[in-house]
């Protein structure tokens, strides 16, 4: 629970129609297990106490006294443990029946939730036994207490207030006006539905798209428990289909007839995250709502569930395949625009043989397709200086080669030097004046060649580097447009490889830009081989995505982001490597905001971008102080053990 996390489940037991004592012994036995896997949420399907498909017997006292007396064997069960169950059954009230949900904790009905919205049509003829909910909350004598019942109940924890749950049934989901709507926008992070949903050929995928949106669109965690092994057959089979999902995705799964109970954790700190930065999302207190307390004790979640090494990489598969292309089709459009737009005759780029420009020249020559121009549009201009090796500039000549760019080779090591002397700096200082000479310098050149033939500078730089301010201020920082602009360095080699892989001519020379080092090549050559790299200095960018991901884009704490780090690396950093680049990352990322203010323009390709202009507004000058203060406070705790 600690850092957000709530872990829950959804299990459908088997059970026997009517058989309501065998119904709560495997209900129990169901909840005992999601139980010792950490669950502290437990939901049943549709009038699981009972069996959904009673029919004519519902009304019936002795099913009735039968399903009151499984859910006070069920309460039983439950004692000694502060976890929660939701469980399904008709319950009678002023004469009327109503098909419900039960939320129980240690060995207690917190309160009951009515269905709202009864099917009545087909096989599903739920008007025949049922009535709808009421349409105001009341209160109901149950076991010698007075409880809540009604549509309107918010289940409210004391001690994780991120942690607040509504109900909905079956039919409730597939209606225009789901009661879920009321429930996220009153303040509910998670929705519970007790489904009785049978299998027909092409429904489990219509189920979960349905469960899936419903999350997203209202920033949620959805758990869906669906009846299944039990249920009369007669003209219906139940498949036991159980969900869990979070903001637009299914997290956790059984599938239909696998009889398996899904568990997963529930990022609520996260979701709440998502619901401020979203201003549209009208949430806040209603009226009809009736808050209902409980506490869970504190404790520390096992986090299950996968988290990507590589969050902005697509997994492996058509999916990435399919990403890739959305991703190089924006960037290629984006620049046709700007290069339509501005009449500009040549697409200039300074091309050194590694990832970011490779990328933005197959981005270019994309560009050009589009707009009906030849690939020798492109000016590629490849400028060794004290640190180029062979290496990378034979890949830049060649891959300009092969994809009929025009190539220009400027050596700027004469203007440099010249600069040094201007500057009365010693060659022999390798220090930042030494490297940023040289960035500018070429940045200079690419604008001046562009201003001779008539054309805009691309720039090649990436979001990762934008992050870390890994950019020489005004060197290959600037440019008119920016097309690797949103993209991290993880996701660039991802793309590179993907067209490694369409385009065959090119895979040999852009295997082997993939296999070379990163690096800026400011620095001179080590036995002909790369001496500067960039990762030996500024750290691994698989964890500096991972943190700019997951802190800027998620939200996260460095307390939470450490914990994901070490879940997603699974030991493949120790913690203090993970905290030591934390912390390059957090301070990198606040000192060098003022790159950040005046960027120029370029293509945003996902859901984070740090464009000054809408994507992400900071003052230069503010402190990461609260930041490092908490990473200090991991590194004494890791210090001592803890």
């Amino acid at each position: 629970m600690q850092d957000g996390w709530i872990k829950a489940a959804c299990a459908a037991p088997k059970l026997r129609v009517a058989d309501c004592a065998y119904n709560a012994v495997q209900s129990a036995a169901a909840f005992r297990q999601a139980v010792e896997t950490g669950a502290r949420l437990v939901v049943f399907p549709e009038l699981s106490l009972t069996g959904y498909t009673c029919g004519d017997l519902f009304p019936q006292p002795a099913l009735l006294e039968g399903a009151l007396a499984a859910l006070a064997a069920l309460c039983r069960a439950m004692e000694g443990t502060d976890a929660l169950a939701v469980a399904g059954l008709p319950f009678e009230n002023g004469g009327k029946l109503y098909n419900c949900a039960a939320v129980l904790q240690s060995g207690r009905v917190l309160g009951l939730v009515p269905k709202r919205f009864l099917p009545g049509y087909g096989e599903f003829y739920e008007p025949r036994s049922f009535s709808p909910a009421p349409a105001e909350n009341r209160t109901v004598s149950l076991f010698g207490r007075e409880i809540p019942f009604g549509p309107h109940l918010l289940f409210c924890c004391q001690t994780m207030p991120a942690f607040r749950f509504a109900a909905e049934i079956c039919e409730d989901l597939w209606t225009p006006a789901p009661p879920s709507v009321d429930h996220a926008l009153a303040g509910a992070t998670v929705i519970v539905n007790l489904s009785a949903s049978d299998e027909t050929v092409g429904k489990p995928a219509r189920r979960r798209s349905l469960v899936a949106g419903q999350s997203a669109r209202l920033l949620c965690g959805y758990l869906y428990a669906d009846a299944g092994e039990g249920e009369s057959t007669t003209d219906l089979v139940f498949s036991g289909h159980c969900m869990l999902a979070e903001n637009g995705t299914v997290i956790a799964e059984s599938l239909p007839f696998s009889g398996g109970m899904p568990v997963a954790e529930l990022d609520l700190e996260q979701l709440l995250f998502e619901r401020r930065r979203m201003t549209s999302f009208l949430c806040g207190e209603d009226a009809r709502y009736l808050e209902v307390p409980f506490s869970l004790r504190l404790e520390e979640t096992r986090l299950t569930r996968p988290a990507a090494r590589l969050p902005f990489v697509p997994p492996e598969g058509p999916q990435r395949e399919e990403h890739c292309e959305e991703i190089l089709s924006i960037q290629a459009h984006g620049l046709a625009h700007r290069l339509r737009h501005s009449g500009a005759q040549t697409a200039v780029l300074g091309l050194s043989g590694g990832l970011d420009s490779t990328l933005a020249l197959l981005a270019a020559a994309r560009a050009l397709r589009l707009i009906g121009r030849p690939a020798s549009d492109i000016l590629a201009v490849t400028m060794p200086c004290f640190g180029t090796t062979s290496r990378t500039r034979n890949n830049a000549v060649l891959l300009a080669e092969k994809m009929g760019a025009s190539l220009k080779e400027v050596d700027i090591t004469r203007s440099v030097l010249a600069h040094f002397e201007d500057l009365g700096h010693d060659p022999a200082c390798y220090d930042a004046t030494f490297e940023n000479a040289q960035a500018r310098e070429r940045t200079q050149l690419l604008m001046d060649l562009a201003n001779q033939c008539g054309g805009i500078v691309i720039g090649t730089g990436d979001l990762s580097e934008l992050a870390l301010g890994w950019a020489t201020y005004n060197g290959d920082h600037m440019s008119m447009y920016g097309v690797n602009a949103s993209v991290p360095k993880t996701l660039v080699r991802c793309l590179v490889r993907h067209e490694a892989r369409r385009l065959a001519a090119l895979a040999p020379v852009l295997e082997d830009i993939l296999d070379t080092p990163v690096s800026p090549e400011l620095l001179p050559p080590d036995k002909g081989e790369i001496a500067q790299k960039t990762e030996g200095t500024v750290g691994p960018y698989e964890l500096h995505d991972f943190f700019l991901y997951h802190a800027i884009r998620q939200g996260c704490r460095p307390r939470k982001l450490l914990r994901l780090a070490e879940h997603a690396f699974g030991g493949g950093y120790r913690r203090k490597e993970l905290l030591h680049w934390m912390r390059v990352f957090f301070r990198r990322f606040f000192s060098q905001q003022f790159k950040r203010s005046c960027l120029p323009d370029g293509p945003k390709v996902g859901s984070l971008s740090l464009s000054p202009r809408g994507d992400w507004r900071m003052p230069s000058d503010a402190s990461a102080a609260l930041w490092l203060a908490e990473l200090d406070r991991l590194e004494e705790e890791t210090a001592d053990g803890r």
